[in-house]
């Protein structure tokens, strides 16, 4: 056992203070100017200092075009890519796993799934879908959590196995539930398809009101992270509660990949990639490692959604299907190194 427990968390270098100062100062650079490239992405370009005119000192039609169309699904990922990313971190010190993402264990389906039920069937409730995707997202992770559960703890394997079910269970009946529409609802189509083509500053609003509760919270459970790193029994022998503590922090983690899913859709990989990036960067320290990946999450979705309106252009790649060609050889690789340390 101690043997397997090595190798499971073998000790890393950690990272100097002025490595991980230049990994946020040269992301935040390379975000900002993503940014601009983002926003002139299209048949309408504008040059930053018009743009700046444009948005603070007078109007102008083209600027004004730009703030309509393309702001909001600009700050959409922005705060979905920095949503996803946290959901995984914390996942990720929840269970143990390196392997955990919202979308590859089931989250984002689950949340999906409920999306698309209340935007096709009961659009009264409109303004309670990111509730009740919330509700689906925790159902899918309660049904993950307890088939993976084996001789009294999680085994890392299993979540993945069931986690896999679980998505493609949910996933059939989201598509089921799109197809009952015949194909009419846009709303539908935009959650099925991981589109953020036409999202409106409402979108954006919805989305942000949740997300920056969930991403506040998760700032504040650094240190439980950490803790839950650990063995169970160390942890304890710390004086910390390991299941209360647990459920609190997978329900922040639900709650920013479900909100996310509700506005955007599904989105594999995110949430596995952007961690694993971060920690080579910044080290495993999470008080540290959650507003770095924070920060790289927006970084790659904007790319993703960059990257898709400019590949084939006049038309679009969703980010969601970047994503999960970038995704999934690295997802490959990741289990293929974990083999030995997981059984896999």
């Amino acid at each position: 056992m101690h043997h397997l427990a090595k190798k499971r968390r073998p000790r890393a270098e950690v990272p100097s203070t002025a490595r991980r100062v230049t990994a946020f100062v040269v992301t935040a650079v390379a975000l900002i100017a993503l940014f601009f490239v983002a926003v002139n992405t299209g048949s309408l370009k504008v040059s930053p200092e018009q743009l700046i005119n444009g948005l603070f000192v007078s109007y102008d039609d083209s600027v004004a075009t730009i703030y309509d169309l393309r702001f909001p699904r600009i700050f959409i990922a922005l705060v979905g890519g920095a949503a996803l990313a946290c959901s995984g971190v914390l996942l990720q010190a929840v269970i143990r796993n390196p392997l955990a993402d919202p979308g590859i264990i089931g989250i984002s389906a689950g949340a999906e799934c409920c999306a698309v039920l209340i935007t096709a069937f009961f659009p009264m409730l409109f303004y309670f879908t990111p509730i009740l995707a919330f509700c689906g997202g925790l159902l899918a992770f309660g049904m993950v959590y307890t088939l993976s559960w084996h001789a009294g703890r999680i085994s890392p394997l299993r979540i993945i196995l069931v986690g896999v079910a679980v998505s493609a269970m949910f996933t059939g009946i989201a598509a089921c539930l799109s197809g009952s529409t015949g194909g009419v609802s846009s709303s539908v189509t935009s959650i099925v398809e991981s589109s953020i083509t036409m999202k409106t500053w409402d979108d954006f609003a919805t989305l942000a009101g949740y997300a920056v509760v969930g991403l506040v919270l998760s700032l504040l459970v650094f240190k439980r992270c950490d803790l839950l790193s650990l063995e169970d029994k160390t942890a304890r022998s710390l004086g910390v509660n390991v299941n209360l503590n647990r459920l609190a922090i997978s329900a922040i983690a639900v709650l920013l990949a479900s909100i996310t899913t509700a506005i955007i859709g599904p989105i594999s990989f995110l949430g596995l990639i952007v961690p694993h990036c971060a920690r080579l960067l910044v080290g495993t320290s999470h008080k540290v490692l959650i507003p770095y990946s924070m920060l790289l999450g927006a970084f790659c979705l904007l790319l993703a959604d960059t990257l898709g309106r400019t590949i084939v252009a006049p038309y679009e790649i969703s980010a969601a299907v970047i994503m999960s060609i970038v995704g999934g050889p690295v997802f490959i690789f990741l289990l293929r190194r974990a083999r030995d340390t997981y059984g896999a």
